[in-house]
């Protein structure tokens, strides 16, 4: 016989929804890489993470695909923590710091589609691109009027990515199990090893802290 009560997966998506609904208004503040201080509250989060998880949507990006970050820990950022997760694909968080050719060894061995970077990073991975073989789009974390120039083609800017989205998502019913984010260690001897976090220890560590 199962239990019903509270009968629903331990989803990351459901984070951000209980952030916006319980506390919507509370403030969300991050100094940008452009400079200035950005302020806005957890309805804007949540609403913006949607937007972006229709934005890879259209990218054909889709359940378990690896979508890659290497950013400081910025507004933005959150934003693809929730809209990555909440979406189904595995949100794969880089340290900047790693020599290049780690980096391009674990963006090749995540097999990351899809590569979002601040614009402190750019030239990073400018200077690794010939190498990175399932990297599709590159995305700049930043808005039109600040898209830097670069030896990369077809940069996408993040804002207008985002431009004319829906600020609602229906977040997939997943299996709590499945992968949600991906680490790699660092200092360790050989190449890096890859980590992969659920929805449910995600959850789980929350409810903890």
């Amino acid at each position: 016989m199962r239990g019903l009560m509270m009968d629903h997966p331990l989803l990351i998506s459901s984070l951000i929804d209980y952030a916006a609904e319980t506390h919507g208004h509370v403030e969300v503040v991050s100094h940008t890489v452009e400079g200035p201080v950005h302020r806005y509250n957890w309805g804007d989060v949540r609403e913006r993470s949607a937007q972006l998880a229709h934005s890879l949507s259209g990218l054909s990006v889709g359940v378990g695909d690896r979508v890659g970050t290497i950013a400081w820990n910025g507004y933005r950022h959150l934003e693809i923590y929730y809209g990555v997760s909440g979406m189904g694909a595995v949100c794969h968080t880089m340290n900047p710091r790693l020599h290049p050719d780690q980096l391009s060894y674990i963006i090749n061995h995540a097999e990351d589609r899809v590569l979002f970077v601040d614009l402190t990073f750019v030239p990073l991975v400018a200077a690794i691109a010939d190498r990175l073989e399932t990297v599709e789009h590159v995305v700049v974390m930043t808005g039109r009027e600040t898209m830097p120039e670069s030896p990369l083609s077809d940069l996408v800017c993040y804002e207008e990515l985002l431009e004319d989205k829906p600020g609602e998502y229906d977040w997939p019913i997943l299996d709590e199990n499945a992968a949600a984010s991906l680490c790699y260690t660092s200092g360790t001897t050989g190449n890096p090893k890859g980590v992969l976090y659920s929805h449910r220890t995600t959850v789980l560590h929350t409810f903890a802290v």
